[in-house]
């Protein structure tokens, strides 16, 4: 088979983009090797910021630009690869790319979550593909698992711990005892938090991984604004100690389930999971992600979340398999749609039991108070717990822990906002699920 150069035009020459790079030299003769002798890649256009600036990966000056239209329009360009975040110029460039009949790599994940709705519209009307494969779980291939090996499988479930940052801060707090604050910083210094780490600890970051994981397993386009998100922002170490002393662990979880009546189930929130689960002992920057399809059985995925080589590993993945596509032309490799709607369960309609917190006026009668109203509800208790500060025994505000038996979470909430209400309670109730996976 005749090996010719297909052109990349990387838009973004960062930690990942130089990764694409490094991989593209170090591992050019082995891709060539396992693909037959059809493909060899070059970045014959590289977009960047500004053109004087020193790089980790030297670029002949005649390859770099700052106009992203120059690099889509380049002759020379085969395939766009889109490295520079965001959800407004980067959209500009992958829909331009998708238009030009120019495959897409991108590993954007909130460009997907947010605007796949008109991009995967766009590739559909040019017949050209978009591979993202790095915008989930890193160096894992869960997309192409999800989307290839799972395609004769009806996916039940999938639940992950899909944010690495999250991970490491949460871990380090059950381990060495730090609050958030401290384990927060720490994860900065490593350079596993960015400066500004709302994204990651918020929860969104991992909300977008599992949209778009959602509309890959169920086929039709979800609303962010649909989806119920909490980070792990509330999580202090009394509810570390908590979660320990009962056999838990707390993670951040993103939970997909298809429900009975065909109504897809998907959150973000931390979580009180069995120490006996698997997911318990993902550790650090690492993800993992458990599958559950009804031919398949449980499946389990785990690897490195992020980072240079191994995000880098997932794009030129799909390098490769975009460029298979053009040598071979045999039709449409990327994810489209296959429904145009379904149905995202309502977030009051999810149960589980729960792990909520109260801040409270020590006062005689407080347990009695807070269980009558829970009572109003029928929601039953299993526990209920108050620590002493030891530091401030005669403390006039504690901390009330209720671990509650499962109800639906509309019922739950409606019922915490009469609580907060009450005159012995002093901020709003901090609320974990207690997972059964």
């Amino acid at each position: 088979m005749k090996c010719s150069t297909l052109g990349i035009g990387l838009a973004g020459v960062g930690t990942v983009g130089s990764g694409v790079i490094l991989a593209l030299r170090r591992n050019g003769d082995l891709i060539r090797d396992r693909t037959g002798g059809a493909v060899d890649m070059q970045v014959t256009k590289a977009l960047v910021r500004d053109l004087s600036k020193p790089r980790a990966v030297a670029l002949p000056q005649e390859v770099l630009t700052t106009d992203w239209k120059e690099l889509v329009a380049d002759p020379s360009v085969d395939i766009v690869v889109e490295l520079i975040g965001g959800t407004t110029d980067a959209f500009e460039i992958v829909a331009a790319a998708l238009k030009a009949g120019k495959p897409v790599v991108t590993g954007n994940k909130a460009l997907l979550a947010e605007r796949g709705v008109e991009l995967f519209a766009l590739s559909k009307e040019h017949d050209t593909p978009i591979h993202f494969e790095a915008a989930v779980a890193g160096g894992i291939p869960i997309i192409k698992t999800v989307q290839e090996s799972f395609i004769g499988n009806r996916i039940h479930s999938m639940s992950g711990i899909i944010n690495g940052t999250s991970n490491y801060i949460l871990e380090r707090m059950t381990t060495a005892g730090l609050d958030f604050e401290t384990a927060l910083g720490e994860a900065q210094q490593l350079g596993y938090a960015e400066a500004d780490p709302a994204l990651d600890v918020n929860g969104w970051d991992a909300a977008h991984k599992a949209i778009l994981l959602a509309t890959l397993a169920y086929g039709f386009p979800i609303d962010p604004a649909m989806v119920h998100v909490a980070g792990i922002e509330q999580v202090r170490p009394i509810d570390i100690d908590f979660a320990t002393r009962l056999g838990y662990v707390v993670k951040l979880l993103a939970v997909v389930r298809e429900h009975p009546n065909g109504a897809v189930e998907l959150r973000v929130q931390p979580s009180f999971i069995p120490k006996s689960h698997i997911l318990a002992s993902v550790n650090g920057v690492f993800n993992a992600v458990a599958v559950h399809g009804d031919a398949a059985g449980e499946s389990l995925f785990y690897g490195r979340g992020a980072g240079q080589d191994p995000t880098a590993s997932s794009v030129v993945a799909d390098l490769v398999e975009a460029a298979r596509s053009l040598r071979q032309a045999t039709g449409h490799r990327g994810f489209l749609p296959y429904r145009e709607s379904g149905q995202l369960l309502p977030i009051e309609n999810t149960e589980t039991a729960s792990y909520v917190r109260f801040d409270v006026t020590d006062r005689p009668g407080v347990v009695a108070e807070i269980a009558t109203e829970l009572a109003k509800e029928g929601i039953g208790i299993s526990g209920t717990h108050s620590p002493v500060n030891p530091e401030s025994p005669d403390a006039d505000f504690v901390d009330m822990v209720f671990l509650l038996h499962t109800c639906s979470f509309g019922k739950l909430q409606a019922t915490l906002d009469r609580i907060e209400q009450l005159d012995c309670v002093n901020s709003s109730p901090v609320v974990f699920r207690i997972e059964k996976l």
